[in-house]
């Protein structure tokens, strides 16, 4: 490019800049521009960039910030609380006062110190208590089953017991407060001794009155499951449960009786087709079934291929396979009789479980009919056949058996019938554990539409000895939680739940100790959750359900029963109502709890308990008439002491914390004085001085100034004269913390006593009185002010505020 083409574009920029109206003309050289940059780069390397971006923020509000600066510049930071410089030793003056004033900074920092650790200590203790409170809440979310046990580490109407009770509306539905009645009647005999009566039963009957055919089908399953031998209270429940597999033979036999009814139902709907006759048996009923179910669906699937021919007119396979369905393996044994030669193997296997139904079938017999299904029945087309083989011989377990079972009843049977022990040399056989887990992980609520159909999944799980997951599963619903609830309540008192090693677990936990898939129910919890609804509208209800807990240890080893009885309390503070009231007499009027008191649950230990939480709360109040209640009067003695020391020197207000504390004391005075009571000589001296205060204040208060001198020369705590003073001083250091905290006001109250009357003295005619006894009576009242004065700088204690001062001032105004 040469020059001339350089100047040609230099012109027109410069002609475009001229005829734009946006930006002004910089009319600068090269130089110029350079240097004015330079410029604006020192002062912001000076100043710094965020100094700028506060000078154009300020500046745009009318703000001069290097003033402002400039302003603050010129204070001078406060010299009050700076470390003093040391002076010499010879400046006996300054060093005195550098001493003094030394000791007042040491004293404010240390006191500066405490107060802020004291603070954050609260502020730690209220964190902990918010967290717990919601840890609470994070634990019994945890509704779904956990798949390990969480240890968190440091981590609330018409009642049964009195229709007017409580005062509120009930909190309990038509279905709980039949369960509730039920409950209460049960730890009524309980608490009496009596035998006790199966609750399994009694809830069973409940729940008939609510005409509702699933929950009844769910007690008939419990009703079945519970029929066992006892389990000792000693042994574990769960794991005597997966060593002996109680729950097997009941789960089948439950089972078998259904579909024998179902056969019944079935039957009874169609006899003419049925053609049932003869004499009734289960032979007989199984063939009219099998003949109806031939005559009904044809050849379809199940019929298609049936083999060996026909006993009494009916298929064999058929008819063996529905005697055993039933349950009756006698009938299915003359059935085989019946056909004839052939089956000697299968025969002997029903005839030893026929004649020793609870022995081990013979090992050798089994293995033939395994090796007979291997060769033979494995192909065979009659599907009847194939599933006798496999339930008799234990064969193929794997093998569905779609075509006869076509219900879940039908499928578990089966699977329950191939069941062995876990100790069996053969990798063929089903384990109880393995039946479990099919149920509970590999198959699961989705497979089984359980949130569709719950009462069913919930059957499942029981029937295969998984009890504590169902009862989980079927709380998670609030039209069966409360039958849940129940069930688990029930075992819970036939030793049937497994429960965890610590309450603070989920509701549903895995043990690794205990055989997969099994889990824990914290039974605990779910009574907690479940009472949570109506503890507050129904106490004596909720009282009930804890008492199912007493058997229960928390983390510090106390009994549930009592700590839940106590947090209760502290919800609902109907303390009468649940621990009864002290009579005039000293004695306490009966409460709730005391219809559980046995040797193990003491009404005075849960007074105890819960005075103990209003203390850590600082609810003194509440906490003098639980220790009251518990009969522990030295506590009780010592927390009204400490109240009345904070509010003794108040004028008396109707329904103040003074006139109610005045009240306990008068109470407590009445009951204790002259009887026999447990507590300190000093508490109790305590005690009487400051009801003594109190009604000094209340004299004072009422202007009844010749009365309160009179409790004054009575107790003698301060000087009326100088010759007092040194009783007093002596009288002081004998003295509790509580009084010691009234002293100054008393001194204060006595002061404007005395320095009342001297103006009054000073105000009277003297013509009408005789003048040296007003002298006398002035002299008096000075000394008096002097003794007061005297008393409050010798006695070891620090006068709160302007106290000496006021003194002080009131002295020299008697002068």
């Amino acid at each position: 490019m040469d020059f001339n083409a350089l100047l040609q574009q230099a012109q027109k920029l410069t002609h475009e800049t001229q005829v734009s109206d946006d930006l002004p003309r910089v009319e600068r050289t090269l130089p110029q521009v350079l240097q004015a940059t330079q410029e604006l780069h020192s002062r912001v390397t000076q100043t710094g960039a965020q100094d700028m971006q506060a000078h154009i923020l300020l500046g745009s509000n009318g703000i001069d910030l290097p003033k402002i600066s400039q302003k603050l510049e010129t204070l001078s930071s406060r010299k009050t609380f700076e470390p003093l410089d040391p002076i010499a030793t010879t400046d006996v003056q300054n060093f005195l006062r550098n001493e003094k004033e030394n000791a007042i900074l040491a004293v404010i920092e240390e006191v500066h110190k405490n107060s802020y650790m004291t603070a954050e200590t609260q502020k730690w203790e209220h964190m902990m208590n918010d967290w717990k409170q919601e840890k609470v809440k994070l634990m019994n979310a945890l509704i779904g089953p956990s798949q390990n046990w969480i240890d968190i580490r440091k981590g609330p109407e018409q009642t049964i017991l009195n229709e007017t009770t409580f005062g509120g509306r009930s909190s309990l539905n038509s279905q709980e407060m039949a369960y509730a009645r039920e409950v209460h009647e049960y730890n009524k005999l309980v608490c009496e001794g009596a035998m006790r009566p199966s609750l399994i039963q009694r809830f069973a009957q409940v729940a008939e009155s609510f005409n509702d055919s699933r929950v009844n089908d769910v007690w008939e399953v419990m009703k079945y499951m519970t029929n066992v031998t006892p389990i000792p209270r000693s042994h574990d429940p769960m794991k005597v449960r997966c060593s002996q597999h109680l729950f097997i033979n009941q789960a089948k036999r439950y089972l078998e009786n259904r579909y024998k009814i179902f056969m019944q139902t079935v039957i009874s709907e169609h006899l003419r087709e049925a053609r049932r006759g003869g004499i009734p048996s289960v032979l007989n009923l199984v063939g009219s079934f099998v003949g109806l179910k031939l005559a009904t669906h044809g050849l379809n699937s199940s019929f298609i291929g049936l083999q060996d021919g026909q006993v009494d007119g009916k298929p064999l396979w058929p008819m063996v396979y529905y005697c055993l369905r039933c349950g009756d393996i006698a009938s299915a044994l003359k059935c085989m009789q019946m056909a004839g030669q052939g089956h000697e193997d299968l025969i002997a296997v029903l005839e030893e479980k026929c004649h020793n139904p609870e022995q081990k079938t013979n090992p050798r017999l089994e293995l033939q009919i395994r090796m007979q299904y291997k060769r033979q029945i494995r192909n065979a087309t009659d599907p009847y056949k194939r599933a006798v083989y496999c339930i008799v011989g234990c064969c193929d377990i794997q093998e569905p058996h779609a075509d006869i079972a076509r219900t879940t009843d039908d499928f578990l049977w089966i699977q329950l019938s191939l069941i062995r022990t876990e100790g069996d040399d053969s990798a063929e056989h089903l384990t109880c554990s393995g039946l479990q887990s099919m149920i509970l992980e590999q198959y699961g609520e989705k497979h089984y539409n359980a949130n569709e159909q719950p009462h069913l999944y919930f059957q499942l799980l029981a029937l295969t000895g998984q009890y504590e997951a169902g009862i989980e599963f079927l709380s998670r619903f609030e039209k069966y939680r409360v039958h849940a609830v129940h069930i688990g309540l029930a075992l819970n008192e036939l030793h049937l739940i497994g429960g965890p090693r610590n309450l603070q677990e989920p509701l549903l936990s895995v043990d690794f100790e205990d055989p997969q898939p099994m889990r824990r129910l914290n039974i605990a919890r779910l009574i907690m959750l479940y009472v949570k609804k109506f503890e507050i509208t129904d106490p004596p209800e909720a009282l009930h359900y804890f008492y199912f807990l007493r058997n229960l240890k928390d983390s510090e080893g106390r009994n549930l029963f009592l700590v839940s009885v106590a947090d209760l309390a502290i919800e609902c503070r109907d303390f009468d109502l649940l621990f009864g009231r002290m009579q005039r007499e000293g004695m306490r009027s009966r409460g709730l709890i005391d219809q559980f008191e046995t040797a193990h649950i003491d009404t005075r230990t849960v007074c105890e308990m819960v005075a103990e939480k209003f203390v850590k709360k600082g609810m003194f109040e509440d906490a003098i008439k639980m220790f009251d209640l518990a009969a522990q009067q030295e506590q009780a003695l010592r927390y009204t002491s400490i109240l009345l020391s904070q509010v003794v020197h108040h004028a008396n207000k109707e329904g103040s914390l003074r006139e109610r504390v005045q009240r306990m004391a008068h109470e407590f005075t009445e009951r204790y004085t002259g009887a026999e009571k447990n507590c300190d000589s000093q508490t109790w001296a305590t005690f009487n001085l400051l009801k003594e205060l109190a009604t000094f204040f209340d004299y004072y208060h009422g202007k009844n100034h010749q009365s309160a001198m009179e409790i004054l020369e009575r107790i003698k705590l301060v000087p009326l004269r100088m010759a007092d003073l040194d009783v007093a001083v002596n009288n002081f250091k004998r003295l509790s913390g509580e009084v010691c905290k009234v002293i100054p006001d008393l001194l204060l109250a006595t002061m404007d006593i005395a320095y009342t009357k001297f103006k009054t003295m000073k105000g009277k005619d003297v013509a009408k009185f005789d003048d040296l006894g007003k002298k006398n009576q002035l002299s008096y009242l000075r000394e008096q002010a002097k003794a007061l004065t005297n008393m409050a700088a010798m006695v070891p204690y620090r006068m709160p505020g302007d106290t000496n001062s006021r003194l002080i001032q009131t002295e020299i105004l008697m002068h």
